[in-house]
């Protein structure tokens, strides 16, 4: 979570630099090369940001501008580093904002939804003009299961989900569907919108093109924003208890920090 690395980049680097050479050295040490592949799943915030104009493409620079990207990008480069020097089978993919069940509510779509339950306020960094590809996690899953059984040893796919939002227009979508849910007034969810300092660093844009993925595997993601999105907040609604527990004591004082 790019809040929890600017708070503690330590952390991140021990978890994505050093947690991957060390699965690297496993990998390098018990694998016999002919039977085993090294799959490394990271971000499209390796790349930086975007402008107005343009996608990520899997030759597009690297540019990190957090110490999660920044911590990423390192763990890409040593798998690619491992590969030229020992010869080592690898596939790296690079996904867009994952949404879905099961995710933790510091992520915006659980967070915004857990919030509006409780009418909470929901709070939206800088002028909530932030743009993201939004991709459902079960497409993740799947375009994972395809790159390693048929992607080429030494590649990179971009998985994205062809589907990019304005954070401030996602959240009134948001706001708008559970109204209906909720059966509260329309516009009532909208109220609880706040806009609070932004992030440092905080990257304008992303957004993937993941033709190479879609021509050279056939893999196409396979829900509309829309439907996703109805399907991930009829999940939290019929897991409420899932959610109370995971939003420990522990949660609200980081979210209380954080956002106060």
């Amino acid at each position: 979570h790019v809040d929890r690395s600017i708070k503690d980049p330590l952390s991140f680097a021990k978890t994505n630099i050093l947690g991957t050479l060390n699965l690297l050295e496993s990998f390098k040490k018990y694998s016999d090369y002919q039977s085993g592949l090294f799959y490394h799943i990271s971000t499209d915030e390796v790349y930086g940001t975007l402008g107005e104009k343009g996608l990520f493409t899997e030759s597009t620079s690297y540019d990190p501008n957090s110490p999660y990207s920044a911590s990423k990008a390192s763990s890409d480069h040593f798998v690619r580093a491992y590969g030229e020097t020992y010869g080592m089978p690898f596939v790296i993919s690079n996904c867009s904002n994952n949404y879905g069940s099961f995710q933790f509510p510091e992520k915006l779509i659980p967070l915004f939804i857990n919030n509006i339950v409780n009418s909470k306020p929901l709070p939206v960094y800088g002028d909530g003009n932030y743009t993201r590809d939004w991709l459902f996690v079960e497409d993740h899953a799947n375009a994972i299961d395809v790159v390693f059984h048929q992607g080429k040893i030494g590649e990179t796919y971009n998985i994205g989900g062809h589907n990019e939002w304005k954070n401030i227009d996602l959240i009134k979508l948001l706001c708008s569907k559970m109204d209906t849910y909720l059966d509260r007034p329309k516009g009532e969810s909208e109220k609880l919108i706040t806009f609070v300092k932004d992030r440092p660093g905080h990257d304008l844009r992303y957004a993937i093109d993941a033709s190479k993925i879609s021509k050279e595997l056939n893999w196409q993601p396979s829900l509309k924003f829309e439907e996703g999105l109805d399907r991930t907040i009829e999940w939290y609604l019929n897991n409420q208890e899932w959610l109370e527990s995971v939003t420990s004591g522990a949660y609200k004082n980081y979210y209380n920090k954080q956002y106060s």
